[in-house]
């Protein structure tokens, strides 16, 4: 039992107040709502397993790690499942991210399965500025300085070295997936001495300001439909057929109507057209980088749209030219996230991003995570690269913009570039010196081209797992998983045994 005064145990009544023009797209920076993992269901079977989640726990935190001026403290929520653990056995940390923890993970996914097997105590701590996790009164850009990664790795080494004593100082295993398998990452290499060993998931440790590869990715990814790429030819026609009814008034009217647009396209507004470019593309880019992944588990929406999905909806002669299937596509996805028309405008996104209160539909998540983007990271999936099918209508300077206007012009291209910089110094990239850690990556997601595809070390493994896409291995396992889905899974099983051995 862990002691009072480090689980201050609550529950939390949270409203979320969205406003009614809220303009935040679905998928921005390769970020759906909800987080890269996605908000869970908790309602959603649970294969089993005690249908009750753990309820909110608390833990003071500093507000800054690293001013020793600064006495102000918070609480961060964190949930935690001993039901596996038996004395001796190690101390498991699921690492929160870019959205709301959610309690279903401490009774579900591939970690669960690890924890029964080396009866492990469970623990899962949400990211600083995410969920409920909110260590300044609201979002300004004043406050946001306290949103980094360091800051979030400093948040789990105090937490994990304090319940580790409580515990009596078992061995902890981290993990995570996209960037908190970064923070996995990181973790394990800055404090060594507090993890024993990180499985990183689908971990992009290369920060990049152009991520062109992205797009040549999801390119990659539409041609497993087709090799001859009949899918991508189609959506390359599609955006050949968008550019020439650009051109006139009769062409943008008839395009307002086939994408169920909610505004007249503005042919003076480059930033209107650019978002409305990387809204449609955005389309495929969610769907491939989810491909069947198991997220159904969660509740999440539109788990049953895959690549095979909309590729067959592009090579179908039947449903019309290729710009009405492209047409059609978007209205899918309208009707699948319940939306009654397509938004596009680059002012009410910007209007709703810069939002600062913590009831704002900028809260869930975008706009912590453009400013982490933009301050740390960037991974601007742009459209500049000639090896893929949507057109070049979102290039680089659409995104470098986004920060200037959403956190003021002191977020500038200099400032971006320097920090991209000192992120990669600071932990390495791909280059990064470290041991006793899995980095499992799917061959579908387009974030692998930012991760580690080669093993390290002998004790630094890359796991390419072909066909999955992101953070597959991190789902409860079906029947359906490829061979290679299985085989990844023993094999970080495997890894984690001989870690806690050594």
């Amino acid at each position: 039992m862990l002691s009072r005064t480090l689980i201050l145990g609550a529950l939390l009544l949270a409203v979320v107040i969205f406003h009614a023009e809220a303009y935040v797209p679905r998928i921005i920076r390769g970020r759906p709502k909800g987080g890269f993992v996605g908000i869970p269901d908790t309602q959603s079977a649970q294969n089993g397993n005690d249908p009750t989640p753990p309820p909110d726990q608390w833990f003071e935190q500093k507000q800054d790690h690293f001013d020793g001026i600064n006495l102000l403290t918070w609480k961060q929520r964190f949930f935690s499942n001993g039901s596996f653990y038996k004395k001796g056995g190690p101390m498991f940390v699921q690492i929160g991210g870019e959205g709301e923890a959610n309690p279903i993970w401490m009774m579900e996914g591939a970690w669960v399965d690890y924890a029964k097997k080396y009866n492990a105590y469970c623990f899962l701590l949400e990211h600083r500025f995410y969920g409920k996790s909110h260590p300044t009164p609201d979002m300004s850009v004043n406050n946001l300085r306290y949103l980094s990664s360091e800051q979030a790795l400093s948040d789990l080494a105090t937490f994990i070295t304090a319940v580790r004593k409580e515990l009596g100082g078992p061995k902890v295993i981290v993990f995570g997936g996209s960037y908190p398998g970064s923070l996995a990452a990181w973790f394990r290499m800055k404090y060594p001495h507090i993890a024993h060993g990180a499985v990183a998931s689908s971990a992009p440790l290369l920060a990049k300001i152009n991520f062109f590869e992205y797009m040549e990715v999801v390119d990659s990814a539409l041609r497993t439909f087709d090799a001859s790429g009949t899918c991508n030819n189609a959506v390359a026609q599609a955006t050949q057929g968008v550019q020439e009814l650009m051109s006139t008034y009769k062409g943008r009217r008839q395009l307002k109507s086939l994408f169920q647009l909610c505004d007249d396209l503005d042919p003076n507004s480059k930033k209107d057209i650019s978002n409305f470019y990387s809204t449609i593309a955005g389309n495929f880019e969610g769907v491939v980088q989810y491909n069947k992944d198991n997220r159904a588990f969660e509740g999440a929406v539109g788990t049953n749209i895959t690549i095979d999905t909309l590729c067959g909806i592009m090579t179908d002669t039947s449903k019309g030219s290729p710009t009405e299937r492209y047409a059609a596509v978007n209205s899918l996805m309208l009707k699948t996230y319940s939306q009654k028309c397509q938004d596009f405008k680059y002012d009410k996104m910007i209007d709703e991003m810069r939002q600062t209160q913590w009831n704002s539909s900028a809260a869930e998540g975008g706009r912590q995570w453009t400013y982490q983007t933009c301050t740390e990271f960037a991974f601007y999936q742009s459209s500049d690269s000639k090896k893929q099918p949507f057109g070049h209508g979102f290039g680089i300077q659409f995104w470098l913009d986004q920060c200037s206007d959403i956190f003021g012009p002191e977020v500038n291209v200099t400032l971006i570039q320097q920090r991209v910089e000192r992120s990669n110094e600071d932990y390495g990239a791909l280059g990064i010196r470290i041991s006793r850690v899995v980095f499992p990556n799917g061959s579908i997601d387009p974030w692998h081209a930012l991760g580690v595809l080669k093993d390290l070390g002998p004790d630094a493994k890359a796991i390419f797992i072909n066909g999955t896409a992101h953070c597959a291995n991190m789902y409860p396992p079906t029947a359906q998983d490829l061979p290679a889905l299985v085989a990844a899974r023993t094999e970080i099983e495997t890894s984690i045994g001989q870690w806690l051995a050594d």
